[in-house]
């Protein structure tokens, strides 16, 4: 029995630096990075592409294709946003599981940890 509780206590330790070792990168963040830098470029490029269209009497070809650049960050910005949530939402459940599994091996109970 006591054979048990030292295994069950080293596959939640296991459990628990796996956890800790994929959580120590972020992937959310950098999902949003992209989403936010894609929509400023969107912002200064439609900007850009809309004086063309009103300066000029004839619709230019660098017009035309400075709109289709920006909606073209515009769609990439909303997936990454999407791509972004569904990431978060994955790395907030391993944070629940990380912390249920600290609790379980009293890692926050400093008496805990002293040899017997």
């Amino acid at each position: 029995m006591p054979g048990s509780v030292s295994a069950d206590i080293q596959d939640k330790r296991a459990r628990f630096d796996q956890l800790q070792e994929s959580l120590a990168t972020r992937q959310s963040t950098t999902h949003f990075t992209h989403a936010g830098v894609s929509v400023i470029a969107f912002m200064l490029i439609s900007g850009a592409a809309g004086k063309l269209f009103y300066d000029s009497l004839r619709a230019p070809l660098l017009a035309w294709g400075a709109t289709l650049l920006a909606l073209g960050l515009l769609v990439y910005g909303f997936r990454s946003y999407r791509k972004g949530r569904v990431v978060l939402v994955d790395e907030l459940q391993r944070y629940e599981a990380l912390l249920a599994l600290r609790r379980e091996l009293h890692l926050d109970n400093p008496a805990a940890l002293l040899p017997r």
